[in-house]
This record gives structure tokens, C-alpha cells and sequence, in this order.
């Protein structure tokens, strides 16, 4: 029997439904789910840096959009309102994109590598690993001398350092088991949630302790245009990685035998996915802090529609993640203007009740995970 990655099946084995009543789920073409999301994320973008508490009308804010997008010239009375249009809300709505994106194909990429439907770098404590990185920059001026590049590099290691230390403590003679891994996730989140607030309550400077609250709740009030190459750049490999190895995951997905049957080495491919969630999860949260649920939600989401292919979820999930952050952010920013909403807990807020109502539709197995 051939034993080439290239044999692999195009998705995960699912448990039967057979005797079980359930109907089978609904599944919309994938041309046309693509298409929908691709025309769904400039409307959205549009629609980032249009709506706030500045009261611009949407031929200005069209306008702006153009002078950016095009180098045109605007006049002195004009340059506040290009400002908060260009350089403030756009800038901010393409940074919600990115992180969206990222954050949610990590999530499937996690969920696949250990086997565990409740797996996200939230749950497995690389986000907040990575955010007590971020905040001893913000909070201490660690890692100065290497200017812009302190912030995205302090939380990229500690995101690793994290994400190894959760592997190392739930590894067992057997392997790695997925409650093991839930559980030892959840207490290294608490761990490095209590070394940032100690952070926090040992900084001299008012601003700087409020700022680390506002990364570990998840904010993008700091978006800007200079942080959009970083986060763009490590999210776009990541995604070429993933999507490179959708095939092996599918192998994955179905156990570690299977996988190995398929010429699949499933501890190098985990290694490889440690590497790749690390260096995602450590450049989104250098600009947004620890944002949950997204992670979680969307990849379920998107199996519901799509099927467990990872040749599809990898394709979907990115976009959906991307037009579902930018959402979040405008309400963060609208809901009580002009005072603004940590964007973790809106996502939250919205994911509890769709995650809900996931577990309740009998049709639905969790993509086989």
C-alpha cells in the first residue's frame, strides 16, 4: 500500500450517524462561501474606517480613502479628518484583519496537532505567555535596545518559551494527551496571567500599568501603520505554512498511527506547528494583545460549513476570522463612544452564545476532532 502524503484522504474520518436521527449538516459550496467572504472584507474595511464617534460622512471618508490609497492632496482644514480616517481607523481595521486571520487558523492547526476541540493558543496559555513578554517591554522598557523590534520579539519568545513549557509539562511516556494538555494549558494561562499582574502592580508609571491591562483584556486602540508589515508578515507566512501543510494535517487529525501510515512523521509535524503557533500567536499579540475566543470559535464555525478538510478550513477560516475582528473592533469602538471596549471582551461576549449554540446542533461532531 502507498504510503506518500499524497494519498492522504481529503478529510478526517468522522464517527458514523447511522441510528442516530441526526440530518446530515448543510454544507454551502465553497466557491461561493469564498466569494461572500472576499467581497465581505473590503466592505468591511471600508466600513472600519468610516464608522466612529467623529461623525465623518461617508463621501469624506470615501475620499480620504482614495487620497490614501492613491497619494492624492487634501487641504489644511482637511488634514484631522484624513488622519483619523487613514492613519487612525483604516490602519486599525487592516490590523483586525490580520490578527482575525491568524489567530483563527492557528486555532485549527492547534485543534488538529493535539486532537482537542477546546484547543486555541488562548486556552493552551501561548497568549497570555506571549503577552507577559509584551508587557515586561511595555511596563519595564525591557529589551530597548532593539527599538521597535523589543515589542514583536520579547512576545514571540516568551509565546515559545510558553508554548514549550505547556508541551514539556503535559508529555507523558504515551504522549500527549488532550485533557492533560487542556488542563496544563489552563494552569500556565492563570500562571501568566498572576506574573502580568504582578507586573502591573510593580510599575511606577500609571499609563504603563494601564496599558498592560488593556494587552491582557486585548485592545487595538495602539494600531498604527507601522505595526501592519510585522504582524501582516508572520501571519502570511504562517498561513503558507498551514496551507502548505493541510494534507499532513488531515493525517494528523485522524491519530498518530493513522498518520504514520500515511508517511506522516507526527513528531516533527508537531514541532513544525509548535514553531509556526509560536511566531503567529507572538506577532499578534505584540500588536493586540491576548485576544480570546477567536481561536476557538471560528475554526468550529467554518467545519460546519466547509467540512473538516484542511484544504478548506485553511482557506475559510483566515477570511472569516478576518471580517469577524474587524466587526468586533468597530463595536469596541461605537458601543460606548467615545470611551472604548477591550476587544477580548467583546469576543467573548459574542463567542459564549454562538459556541453554545454549536453544542447544541445534534448535526455537529466537532469536526471529528
Amino acid at each position: 500500500m502507498a504510503t506518500s502524503v499524497d494519498r492522504i484522504p481529503a478529510k478526517p474520518a468522522r464517527p458514523s450517524r447511522a441510528g442516530t436521527g441526526a440530518p446530515p449538516p448543510r454544507r454551502i459550496p465553497l466557491p461561493i462561501l469564498l466569494a461572500g467572504l472576499c467581497l465581505a472584507l473590503p466592505v468591511s474595511l471600508v466600513c472600519g474606517a468610516g464608522l466612529g464617534a467623529s461623525g465623518l460622512s461617508w463621501a469624506e471618508v470615501l475620499r480620504y480613502l482614495w487620497v490614501g490609497l492613491t497619494g492624492g492632496a487634501i487641504g489644511p482644514d482637511e488634514v484631522s479628518a484624513y488622519t483619523i480616517v487613514w492613519e487612525l481607523r483604516l490602519s486599525r481595521a487592516v490590523l483586525a484583519a490580520i490578527v482575525g486571520a491568524g489567530l483563527s487558523a492557528i486555532g485549527a492547526a492547534v485543534q488538529a496537532m493535539v486532537r482537542n476541540a477546546l484547543a486555541d493558543p488562548f486556552v493552551l496559555g501561548i497568549s497570555s505567555g506571549a503577552a507577559v513578554g509584551a508587557n515586561a517591554v511595555l511596563i519595564f522598557g525591557a529589551l530597548g535596545a532593539l527599538g521597535i523590534w523589543a515589542l514583536s520579539t520579547a512576545a514571540f519568545v516568551s509565546a515559545l518559551l510558553a508554548m514549550l513549557l505547556v508541551y514539556a509539562v503535559a508529555r507523558t511516556e504515551r504522549g500527549l494527551t488532550p485533557l492533560r494538555l487542556v488542563l496544563t494549558g489552563t494552569a500556565m494561562y492563570y500562571g501568566f496571567s498572576a506574573v502580568t499582574t504582578f507586573m502591573v502592580f510593580a510599575a511606577e508609571r500609571g499609563e504603563a500599568a494601564r496599558s498592560a491591562m488593556m494587552w491582557l483584556l486585548g485592545s487595538l486602540s495602539g494600531a498604527n501603520w507601522a505595526s501592519v508589515p510585522i504582524a501582516a508578515g508572520a501571519v502570511l507566512a504562517g498561513l503558507a505554512h498551514l496551507g502548505w501543510s493541510a494534507r499532513r494535517l488531515n493525517a494528523l487529525a485522524m491519530g498518530d498511527e493513522t498518520a504514520a501510515a500515511l508517511g506522516v512523521d507526527p513528531g516533527r509535524l508537531r514541532k513544525e506547528l509548535f514553531l509556526v503557533s509560536a511566531a503567529v500567536t507572538g506577532a499578534v499579540v505584540a500588536v493586540s494583545g491576548a485576544i480570546g475566543f477567536v481561536g476557538l470559535m471560528v475554526p468550529h464555525a467554518v467545519r460546519m460549513l466547509v467540512g473538516a478538510d484542511h484544504r478548506r478550513v485553511l482557506l475559510v477560516a483566515p477570511l472569516a476570522g478576518a471580517v469577524l475582528l474587524i466587526w468586533v473592533d468597530i463595536l469596541s469602538r461605537v458601543v460606548l463612544a467615545p470611551a472604548e471596549l477591550p476587544v477580548g471582551v467583546l469576543t467573548a461576549v459574542v463567542g459564549v452564545p454562538c459556541f453554545i449554540l454549536l453544542m447544541r446542533r445534534r448535526s455537529y461532531s466537532f469536526g471529528g476532532i
